[in-house]
């Protein structure tokens, strides 16, 4: 006869809701184990003198829930197949937030054991009816143990289960506050429909650890909001509201915009957020950020309306990305530093090219640079390229000679007053000194925004003296202005 584990569960704590299918089995099974005796039923078993053996004390020897849970599953195959049957009561419906019933299902067929599973109420009967609330209305239940911001969603109606103490709660409350308000309303639930045991109270958010009476049979609910507050922090907000301005019942500007006549946005907007980037300016990037966002929204949405992808594609594809440019995170590889994680990221990025049927021994080594770069920017990034290939002189000796050199013919050029010729030359020695920029660890661009924002300073300086003394520029002349410039040089 084929080995058999009857699961059955013990309900929410009310011997009242208890079946009588659940209760005859319970006083006709010839071995009765329990997940954990500290449940209200358990006074059922003793009033009626049925014998049970507990899981408690792995509770106690082990480390973690997750070992617990393995080790329970483990010995209750090891005992159907020494015993032939048995029966394993848990509290609540087995099917619900029961990890050890989710073990045994996955290990049972492997070991040739029988498994059936016999309902319960779940704790959730309770919470609809204590708490008062439709779960048609949206519903979701999460486990405090495994509770990520990323998961709540407000306008959702929330129960957090597995709230066992106030550790619990709370690790609960600092991952609620990523996401809500400090004083947002929360509602413990202690031992619902459990007569003399039932405590239900209300605390804003900041006070939920602070409430005492955690245990085995409490949980959370956050009721479900419509604050604007909260949507309004929600990607999929954002998605709908871009979704509104391009349609025919939405902003007529917007309706007319392609992906050429905004093109010079996405620009405009990436550089203003550069600046708050450089200014140091937290505000200025909360704003930036969000206009910059707002141009993948746009050209994102404008696909999604031509059927050929959505913003979903879009995040799918990158986290796709990440995910497989990182193996030293997310695989088996190693990283001990940033130059092998850079060494990883490139062989990632060939074998994408592999897969996609493009050979990259049969590339450019140049391939891979937008054209549209800035030509600082370009410059500084063949020359890397070209490096990695040998393509480089050994030490910076030899740049600064060719800085000279080039210096020298633009001089020439000068002198021969051909235009062309000149802005050949200008540009050379642009090139040849953003080689020196390398050589160095400077990014060309990001040195001479330094120097640009420092001419600024400089340069304002002398018109807050001249503003000072009353004159302006056609009243000075550049002896005095060099002087002020002197000045503002030692200003910190």
């Amino acid at each position: 006869m084929q080995p058999t584990i009857t699961v059955v569960g013990l309900g929410s704590g009310d011997a009242d809701q208890l079946t009588l299918g659940v209760w005859r089995r319970l006083q006709e099974a010839p071995s009765r184990y329990v997940r954990t005796e500290k449940h209200p039923m358990m006074g059922l078993f003793r009033e009626h003198g049925l014998a049970y053996e507990s899981f408690d004390s792995l509770y106690e020897r082990l480390d973690s829930f997750p070992d617990v849970y393995d080790a329970i599953a483990s010995e209750l195959i090891r005992l159907s197949l020494e015993k032939g049957s048995l029966l394993y009561a848990v509290p609540g419906h087995p099917m619900v937030a029961e990890r050890t019933v989710q073990l045994l299902r996955e290990r049972c067929p492997e070991a040739g054991v029988a498994l059936a599973v016999l309902g319960g109420e779940s704790f959730l009967d309770q919470a609809f009816t204590r708490l008062g609330f439709d779960p048609i209305e949206g519903f979701q239940l999460l486990d405090a143990a495994e509770l990520k911001p990323s998961l709540i969603r407000p306008e959702l109606h929330t129960v957090i289960g597995q709230v066992y103490d106030e550790f619990t709660a709370s690790d609960v409350k600092l991952t609620l506050m990523e996401t809500l308000p400090d004083d947002y309303p929360v509602t413990i639930g202690h031992a619902l429909g459990v007569a003399g045991e039932e405590r239900i109270v209300s605390v804003p958010l900041y006070e939920l650890d602070r409430t005492p009476g955690f245990g085995n049979l409490s949980l959370i609910w956050l009721p479900r909001s419509e604050d604007d507050r909260l949507r309004n922090r929600s990607f999929e907000r954002l998605h709908e509201i871009v979704g509104i301005l391009r349609s025919p019942e939405g902003c007529p500007w917007d309706m007319e915009q392609t992906h050429q006549s905004i093109r010079k946005n996405f620009i405009e907007e990436t550089y203003e957020a550069i600046e708050a980037l450089d200014n140091d300016d937290p505000d200025g990037m909360r704003e930036e950020f969000g206009d910059v966002i707002l141009q993948v929204m746009l050209h994102s949405q404008m696909e999604e309306e031509t059927g050929a992808f959505t913003v979903y594609d879009v995040i799918q594809t990158l986290n796709e990305k990440l995910l497989f440019r990182h193996p030293h995170v997310f695989g088996d590889s190693a990283a001990g530093d940033a130059r092998e994680a850079l060494k990883n990221w490139e062989q990632m990025k060939a074998e994408e090219k592999r897969r996609k049927g493009i050979d990259p021994a049969a590339a450019s080594q140049l391939d891979g640079i937008p054209p549209e770069l800035p030509a600082l920017m370009k410059a500084y990034k063949l020359q890397k390229k070209a490096a990695k290939v040998g393509f480089d002189w050994d030490e910076i000796g030899p740049v600064l000679d060719k800085i000279q050199e080039e210096l020298g013919e633009l001089r020439e050029a000068i002198a021969s007053k051909d235009k062309e010729e000149q802005a050949g030359e200008l540009g050379d020695l642009l090139f040849a000194t953003v080689n020196a920029a390398r050589f160095i660890d400077a990014d060309p661009e990001e040195a001479l925004s330094r120097t640009n924002r420092k001419f600024k300073k400089r340069f304002s300086y002398i018109e807050e003296q001249l503003r000072i003394s009353g004159r302006s520029f056609d009243q000075t002349d550049l002896l005095e202005m060099d002087r002020y410039w002197e000045e503002a040089k030692k200003l910190p």
